[in-house]
Parts: C-alpha cells; sequence; structure tokens
C-alpha cells in the first residue's frame, strides 16, 4: 500500500500514514484534527528523509495526486480534474469550511498555474460567491458537468457528497478514454506500417527491378504495367499526391464543421459495423452514468438532460436527446423517442421507460450504467481483437499483389529468352 509524508499547517508536526491514495491519506489526517500543508507520496525514500524534503518544500510544486502529471496544455488534466474533486469532496465531509478546504488543497503538491487557479476560487468564494459560480468564472478546466453538480450540491446542502460523484464521474471518463487510446494504438500501428510500406515498395523497390525487366524488351503483363504506372507517377509526381492530399484534406474540414457535414458523418458512422457499435456502446456509457449522476445529484430531469447531451460526441444522437427534451417538458415520456431513433440499445429504453413508470429512474439508471460500461469494455476488446487482423489482411494483399507483379514481369523475360534461342 502507498504511504504518504505529511506537513501540518502552522508548523504542527507531521507524520506518515499508509493509504491507497493521497484523497484517502488526506480523509485520515483531517480525522485526527491536523490540517496538512503538504502531503508527499513515499516512493522508496525513508519517511524521515521524506518528511525533511516536504519541510524544505521540495517537489512541492511538481508532482499531483495519483500519478496526475500537470498537462502543459491546461491548467489540469482530466485525472487531476477528477483528484481535485475528490480530494476536496473528501475535506467538506470531514467539516472543513470551503475556503479552508481549498486552501489545504492548494498546499498538497500543486502546480503554480494550479495553485493561481485555486486562489482566484479562493477569493470569489470569500467574496460571496458560490462554488459553482467561481467554477463558471473560472473556465477551463471547469465545464459545464462540474458546474451544473457544484450547483446541485450547494442548493441540496450536499457539496461534499456530490462533488465525490462527480469524481467517480471523471474517473470512469478517464478509465474509458484510456481503453479507447489504448484499443487504437495497435491498430494504428498496423496502418501506418501500410502505408510504409506500399511508399517504399513502389519508390524503392520496384523501379529498380522493373528498370532491368524493362531492359529486356519483353512484353509485361498487365499487373506489372499497373505496377510500374504506379510507381512511375508516385515517384515522379508525388508533390501533386501530398497537394492533393492537403486539398482534400481542407475539404473535408470544412465540410466537417458544417452542420450538415457533421450530421451526414455521425449519421454513416454509427452504420458502420465494427466502429460504429463501438462509438455507440461509447455514447450510450457516458450518457447513462452522466444522467444517472445528475438525478442522483437533484438536477431536474429536463436540466440533467441538456448537459448530458454534450457528452455524447456524436450530434445524430444529440438530436435524440433534444427530441427527447422536447417530449419532457411537454410532459410525455423519455423512452419513446429513444426508441424511436435506434440509435439507444432497447435494454436501455426499457431501463428507462420502467424507471419513469416505477419513480426509481434514478437508481434503474446507475444499475444500467454498470452494465453498459462493460458493454464499452467487450465492444473495445472486440475492435482491437478484430481491426488489425483486417490491416494485416490489407498489407499481405498489397505485398502479395507486388510480389505476383514482379513474377510474372520475371517470367515474360524468360520466355522472350527461351523463344529468341
Amino acid at each position: 500500500m502507498p504511504r504518504f509524508a505529511y506537513k501540518a499547517a502552522g508548523g504542527g508536526g507531521g507524520g506518515v500514514i499508509d493509504a491507497p491514495d493521497r484523497a484517502i491519506a488526506l480523509r485520515e489526517i483531517l480525522r485526527r484534527g491536523e490540517t496538512p500543508a503538504a502531503i508527499e507520496e513515499l516512493s522508496g525514500a525513508s519517511a524521515a528523509a521524506a518528511m525533511q524534503g516536504l519541510g524544505q518544500g521540495v517537489g512541492g510544486e511538481a508532482r499531483t495526486a495519483a500519478g496526475g502529471m500537470s498537462l502543459g496544455g491546461g491548467v489540469m488534466s482530466l485525472t487531476e480534474l477528477s483528484n481535485f474533486m475528490r480530494e476536496l469532496s473528501t475535506a467538506l465531509r470531514a467539516g472543513l469550511p470551503l475556503v479552508q478546504a481549498i486552501r489545504t488543497i492548494a498546499k498538497t503538491g500543486r502546480s503554480t498555474r494550479q495553485k493561481a487557479m485555486m486562489s482566484r476560487l479562493i477569493e470569489q468564494v470569500e467574496q460571496g460567491k458560490p462554488l459553482s459560480d467561481a467554477f463558471a468564472a473560472q473556465g477551463a478546466p471547469f465545464n459545464e458537468l462540474t458546474i451544473n453538480l457544484a450547483r446541485a450540491g450547494e442548493a441540496s446542502g450536499k457539496l461534499g457528497e456530490v462533488l465525490g460523484y462527480c469524481a467517480t464521474l471523471l474517473d470512469k471518463d478517464v478509465k474509458l478514454r484510456a481503453s479507447l487510446k489504448s484499443a487504437l494504438t495497435y491498430p494504428a500501428m498496423i496502418a501506418g506500417l501500410v502505408v510504409v510500406a506500399v511508399i517504399v515498395v513502389t519508390t524503392v523497390i520496384v523501379p529498380r527491378i522493373l528498370k532491368d525487366v524493362a531492359a529486356q524488351g519483353a512484353k509485361l503483363p498487365w499487373p506489372t504495367r499497373v505496377l510500374q504506372d504506379f510507381a512511375f507517377f508516385f515517384t515522379n509526381y508525388w508533390w501533386l499526391v501530398l497537394l492533393a492530399g492537403l486539398g482534400a484534406f481542407v475539404a473535408w474540414t470544412a465540410f466537417y464543421r458544417t452542420p450538415n457535414g457533421r450530421m451526414w458523418f455521425d449519421e454513416n458512422v454509427l452504420k458502420m459495423p465494427i466502429i460504429g457499435k463501438l462509438s455507440r456502446d461509447v455514447a450510450v456509457a457516458r450518457f447513462t452514468r452522466t444522467l444517472a449522476t445528475l438525478t442522483n445529484s437533484g438536477i431536474p430531469i429536463v436540466s440533467a438532460l441538456r448537459v448530458t447531451k454534450g457528452t455524447l460526441g456524436n450530434v445524430a444522437m444529440e438530436a435524440v436527446i433534444d427530441r427527447v427534451i422536447e417530449q419532457v417538458s411537454a410532459g410525455r415520456t423519455i423512452a419513446q423517442p429513444m426508441e424511436e431513433s435506434g440509435y439507444f440499445p432497447p435494454m436501455l429504453v426499457q431501463i428507462v421507460n420502467m424507471g419513469e413508470r416505477s419513480g426509481k429512474l434514478e437508481e434503474l439508471l446507475t444499475q444500467a450504467a454498470d452494465a453498459f460500461e462493460e458493454r464499452t469494455q467487450q465492444s473495445v476488446k472486440t475492435f482491437t481483437d478484430i481491426l488489425p487482423p483486417i490491416l494485416v489482411l490489407i498489407l499481405a494483399m498489397v505485398v502479395g499483389f507486388v510480389v505476383l507483379a514482379i513474377l510474372l514481369a520475371l517470367l515474360s523475360v524468360q520466355d522472350a529468352v527461351m523463344r529468341s534461342a
């Protein structure tokens, strides 16, 4: 189990504590009646050395909890935001006032930019602003989801508990993103290998081999002529290929940014055999978990649906949620427009229908979220199992065609030599 060394605020000493992560370590320290000024995870060093380092402020600016290294592009990564929400939830549940809780977290190994952000949060809260408004005024990394959850926690008087829900939701999103990234890495490597193999074969190997074959004056078979023409064009007009590719990319980007273009693309993605199922499962898992978290936090269903819509990542499915919001606002059910769209799985539609009828929508959505996240993991596994062999098959077909073209050319030369003899 990880060990954490801490230094108490106000020069009140410190100590070493065993805990699964920094949030639980913070909770235990607060339970002891101490307010930590710095917390450092021990990594092979002795507790005494770590305590000395903490007293001198070593490493306080560079490291964050749970292995969350600060990403250069923003104040907080998604993992760091999740850690911040969980630590704030822990401090509030332990009875610390909000300002003191943020001050405590700001001292525990934060980067300079994060400390500056938390200072702005403290300043706005001390001026009388609710935490949700302070989040909104800050902007990134706080999005509509975190702002609405904080607002719901303030309205219900359960801010600490609701921020814990928010941290759990962000953790789930981090794990889902990591799974997708891991799933796409190997297929991307195979696809890159296919492209490199085609370029090397057509620009280096084929011209050298066919140059000697063409010198014999034999009539080349059509596969060889096709390969020869392709190699000639790519070798001499590679700049035209690059310009055409760049133009196609710019044109596609412009089309994709239009409402009709994005709708066309997202609708067709959902119809694709493997990628479509994976996209639906990812969107449904996020939708279900987010809606369950928001409704459990006391946010009205219409507001929860508006916030949840932004987590789908597919405008075709977002359009369905717009229709759902219209139906619910008019006093109708959620399940009917979801079923009519065909994008949402029948099981989710039935769960929503049962939840609406029984008045247990929040409870059933929470149970369904676990099931759909497990289903998403299975879809990711299927994707990683199927796509690489397909890419390898494409590579084998390309190489096979090249080998066939060269062999046919050599056979033609041999046949021409034998006839002349």
